[in-house]
């Protein structure tokens, strides 16, 4: 059997999803509280790599267990939040009879970026302050170049573990919240390590007048990571949902 779990994470504390030597990971946290609860160790798997600092409003990750799990579904949720600190929580569990991979079985991940043109202590964890003037047709047309299959290889980390770095980007687009707080959101079919950050830095750059929209375009063309921008801060990522075939309805 798999377990599957619904995730919210605050990750201001956290190294990132991925268990790392010489730090604390939400996995790491995750696959303790979960060994504890049902009596054996197991290893979660993560749909999605989050860097340091970024956040999950839905992450799902899966786990293979060996032995059925003997707490009620309905209460699995409250006994492995029991085990876990305030800033990680368990939002759905679902048993699968059938082989689930969180990561693998994933279609599509969206992620949300919030920005502050005004500073507020209240934004400081969920949201980054922009302190330049910025031109909003050129954030909103920037948005654009994104949005289509293309090779993001220019627009992201070096990943030695990534061997695909063509994505299907259906949505890329800017929302006003209000007169100083803007949301990008943007859907993939997957993501290139660090991509996200990297095109909102451009983005930026474009609308504080540092960058061109003709030269962004050529950029992503060259495939070419000397021609990046900046990467933005991690502490306005969001991500918000893992989408997967309707045969697993999570």
């Amino acid at each position: 059997m798999v377990l599957g779990l619904k995730i919210q994470y605050d990750g201001t504390n956290y190294s990132g999803w991925q268990i790392q030597n010489n730090a604390i990971s939400i996995q790491q946290r995750l696959e303790l509280a979960v060994s504890t609860v049902i009596g054996n160790k197991v290893k979660a798997i993560g749909a999605g790599r989050t860097d340091t600092g970024v956040h999950a409003r839905a992450q799902v990750a899966s786990f293979n267990l060996e032995n059925p799990i003997r707490i009620p579904p309905n209460k699995l949720s409250l006994a492995i939040n029991s085990k876990l600190p305030y800033d990680i929580r368990i939002v759905e569990t679902k048993m699968f009879d059938r082989d689930f991979h969180a990561r693998f079985d994933a279609i599509a991940r969206e992620y949300s970026y919030s920005i502050n043109t005004k500073e507020n202590v209240f934004n400081n964890r969920f949201s980054t302050f922009i302190k330049y003037k910025l031109d909003l047709d050129l954030l909103w047309d920037s948005a654009k170049i994104f949005r289509n299959t293309q090779d993001f290889t220019t627009f992201s980390k070096l990943n030695p573990d990534s061997n695909n770095p063509v994505c299907h980007v259906m949505t890329s687009r800017w929302d006003i919240i209000d007169s100083n707080t803007f949301v990008y959101s943007i859907k993939s079919n997957h993501f290139l390590y660090g991509m996200v950050r990297s095109i909102l830095g451009a983005m930026i750059d474009v609308a504080r007048g540092k960058r061109t929209l003709p030269e962004i375009e050529q950029s992503l063309t060259k495939k070419d990571r000397s021609l990046n921008s900046p990467l933005i801060s991690a502490k306005g990522l969001i991500l918000e949902k893992i989408s997967y075939p309707e045969n697993f309805d999570f």
